[in-house]
């Protein structure tokens, strides 16, 4: 994809402590993670026991609070795919990580299938789905149209070949299926206070950095439509407690606090949220 001027510069604080260039795409208002890493070196980015979507841990109280809020975020992100589904209640999730959604997608009579490339997680989510989760390289193979919700919960910006991706899913998706993608906002206000310091840039391990412009320029280039924004409120406290440690070496709880309080004041104005859910329809 082709890219143009450099934006700044951002390390990967969780892993390597490399350094990486964000560009600007030449089409879309997204942003670019420069170098990109191979897809078959990708994965020594993720190697981390601190990788806390590839683990079932709560070591301490930042786990313990992540998994709590996961909880509540599950709640919503089935009554979400409630109301997009369609009766067949065929649900795909990508980048499925241990398993939680889509297990209590599951037992509320959703035949699921997930994809998920850690082989650790996999077996995580395998235990509890009935072995429900496959390798994300089956993905290509999966039947056409066989889908009625396709999600992808902080995922879309981890794929290589984005473009080959989106086709895929559009190919998976029924007619009047919806796909869902929730991703950061690098227009937020919580992005902007933190600058190179924020944590949703996540490098290398994201390797696209979405706006709401930007991503309905992309789905829009391959004729698809966003139809629904929705916000993730919570995402603000997290990835500003993250931006706090790797500014400041600490969590700084109640600073992080109100910069995510800020952020969310500041979107219900603007709409630019930490992280935002979009619905997406084939035109």
């Amino acid at each position: 994809m082709k890219t143009k001027e450099n934006v700044f510069q951002v390390i990967d604080y969780s892993v390597s402590n490399e350094s990486f260039h964000l560009k600007k795409h030449s089409d879309f208002d997204i942003l670019v993670t420069t170098p990109q890493p191979k897809a078959e070196g990708l994965y020594r980015y993720y190697k981390s026991e601190d990788y806390i979507s590839h683990t079932d841990a709560r070591r301490n109280s930042f786990e313990k609070l992540y998994h709590l809020v996961r909880e509540f975020a599950l709640k919503r992100k089935l009554a979400l795919i409630k109301k997009y589904g369609g009766s067949k209640k065929r649900l795909l999730d990508v980048g499925c990580g241990t398993g939680e959604f889509i297990q209590k997608a599951q037992q509320q009579n959703w035949q699921v299938t997930g994809v998920e490339p850690n082989e650790g997680a996999r077996r995580l989510a395998n235990v509890k789905t009935e072995n429900a989760v496959t390798d994300i390289d089956a993905l290509p193979l999966l039947t056409s149209k066989s889908f009625d919700v396709i999600t992808l919960w902080h995922v879309l910006e981890h794929l290589p070949n984005l473009h080959e991706q989106i086709n895929v899913f559009k190919k998976l998706l029924t007619d009047d299926g919806a796909l869902v993608v929730a991703v950061p906002n690098f227009k937020s206000f919580d992005a902007q206070h933190y600058k190179n310091f924020w944590a949703a840039y996540d490098v290398p391990r994201h390797l696209w950095h979405f706006s709401e412009k930007g991503m309905k320029q992309l789905m829009a280039h391959h004729g698809l439509q966003v139809v629904a924004v929705k916000p993730m409120i919570f995402d603000a406290f997290y990835v500003s407690l993250l931006s706090e440690k790797y500014k400041s070496g600490n969590m700084n709880f109640i600073k992080a606090f109100l910069i995510g309080a800020k952020s969310n004041w500041h979107a219900r104005h603007t709409g630019a949220y930490s992280s935002l859910i979009y619905i997406i329809k084939k035109q």
